[in-house]
C-alpha cells in the first residue's frame, strides 16, 4: 500500500520555523524524485522545492530560495523526506504536500502525493 504521510505543520510567529517531514513506503521510492507543494485558500498548487532521488540535486521556488531546505534519507522500506522552513512568512501560510515522480515543478507529473498539512504564519 502506497502511503505519503506528512507531519510537522503547525502555527508559527513570522520570523519562525518549521520542519515539515514526509514518510514514503509502499514504492521503491528511493528511485523517485521527491518534491514539496503548496496550497493557500482560493490558489493554485504550486511547486517549492525538489530533490533527485540521491538527494544530489535540488531546486527550489525563487520564493522560497535561501530560507527552505529540502533533504532526504533513503532508508531501506519508506524514503524520510524533509523540508526545514526558517525565516517565514504570512505568505507561506498554505497546505503543504509531499509528491512523488520525477522531476518538475509542474504537479501534474508527480505519480504519488501525501494528504498533507497545513502551515500558519501569523504576522
Amino acid at each position: 500500500q502506497v502511503q505519503l504521510v506528512e507531519s510537522g505543520g503547525g502555527l508559527v510567529q513570522a520570523g519562525g520555523s518549521l520542519r515539515l517531514s514526509c514518510a514514503a513506503s509502499g514504492r521503491t521510492f528511493s528511485r523517485y524524485t521527491m518534491g514539496w507543494f503548496r496550497q493557500a485558500p482560493g490558489k493554485e498548487r504550486e511547486f517549492v522545492a525538489a530533490i533527485s532521488w540521491s538527494g544530489g540535486a535540488t531546486y527550489y521556488a525563487d520564493s522560497v530560495k535561501g530560507r527552505f531546505t529540502i533533504s532526504r534519507d533513503n532508508a531501506e522500506n519508506t524514503v524520510y523526506l524533509q523540508m526545514q522552513m526558517n525565516s517565514l512568512k504570512p505568505e507561506d501560510t498554505a497546505i503543504y504536500y509531499c509528491a512523488a515522480g520525477r522531476f518538475s515543478v509542474y504537479s501534474d507529473i508527480y505519480d504519488y502525493w501525501g494528504r498533507g498539512t497545513q502551515v500558519t504564519v501569523s504576522s
